[in-house]
């Protein structure tokens, strides 16, 4: 955030007419401090900010040139900046984004925890070595969170943090122990609760339960994805031809799916495992071809 306090109680000074010496007896502080405010050398005590926006007819949000508009909008082209790179595997370019928005915006529980992923290397992977070297950043972000943050989200990928620690540390049954009182089982999610408001013979559940076949098979296929890609032995070529067999054999549950969902799930997967061949192993665009088909955006 781009504080200008001290450039605004000058402003401000001159327009009402008073002097530094003025303004200092008003507050109860010296000139010379009046002085060093204006210069952009220190910053007057919080608690004087009411004050100062008494005398000066303002709001202290004006007095500090913050503009909550203005900033939320910066904090939401970053995420949007920042899940672009990401989904590009863009990881040093993610951390530099996410260090930038933090020390612009430290206070923000959004910005703390992309910050938090990116330094140790995301929510799938980690780096024991490197989670070990900032674990004392890395708990007193978690502690912030946990201590002033009301988003469940935010509060839950805290624990899941907090796990990854423990099981740097060596304590993997800690972490374990801790997931399972913090984080909610399969069967305790809010799409399954959704689902379980209705009486089975309504049109409301019937939607939910399809919605929640939906989300359920692209978590499987995300994981199928990662299993072909990180399991499986082969050089990528060898991969993509998995990956389309395995569109091949999707396609033979057509059937199943009434609601024409199968190839939407089809793309997600082909478009998933097209990213990993783009930028996991630089593939040559005849081996990425093998996954074109099975993409509706292709």
């Amino acid at each position: 955030m781009d504080i200008r306090i001290g450039e605004n109680i000058k402003r401000l000074r001159g327009e009402k007419g008073v002097t530094q010496e003025q303004l200092a007896e008003i507050l109860h502080v010296s000139s010379v401090a009046v002085s060093k405010w204006e210069r952009g050398e220190t910053m007057p005590d919080i608690s004087l900010l009411p004050q100062l926006a008494f005398y000066f007819q303002t709001t202290i949000d004006e007095l500090m040139n913050y503009d909550a508009c203005a900033v939320e909008l910066q904090i939401t082209q970053f995420i949007q900046k920042h899940t672009e790179a990401a989904a590009a595997y863009q990881n040093e370019f993610c951390l530099q984004l996410a260090k930038d928005a933090f020390q612009a915006y430290p206070n923000d529980y959004r910005v703390m925890l992309i910050y938090m992923w990116d330094l140790i290397g995301g929510a799938a992977d980690g780096d024991d070595a490197v989670i070990r070297q900032h674990n004392g950043e890395l708990n007193n972000l978690c502690n912030r969170i946990l201590a002033g943050c009301r988003d469940a989200t935010i509060r839950a990928d805290a624990h899941v943090i907090r796990g990854k620690i423990l099981k740097a540390e060596g304590r993997a049954e800690e972490a374990l122990a801790l997931y399972r009182s913090e984080l909610p089982d399969w069967y305790r999610t809010a799409g399954q609760k959704s689902e379980q408001l209705f009486a089975k013979d309504t049109p409301e559940f019937a939607t939910l339960l399809r919605e929640n076949i939906t989300q359920l098979l692209r978590l499987a296929l995300n994981k199928k994805s990662k299993e072909i890609w990180f399991c499986m032995d082969g050089s990528a070529e060898e991969k993509a031809r998995q990956a389309a067999a395995f569109c091949d054999a999707l396609q033979t549950l057509a059937p199943f799916f009434p609601d024409d969902s199968l190839p939407g799930l089809i793309s997600y997967f082909a478009e998933d495992f097209t990213a990993k061949l783009q930028y996991l192993a630089n593939a040559d665009a005849e081996v990425i071809a093998k996954l074109k088909p099975y993409r509706i955006a292709n």
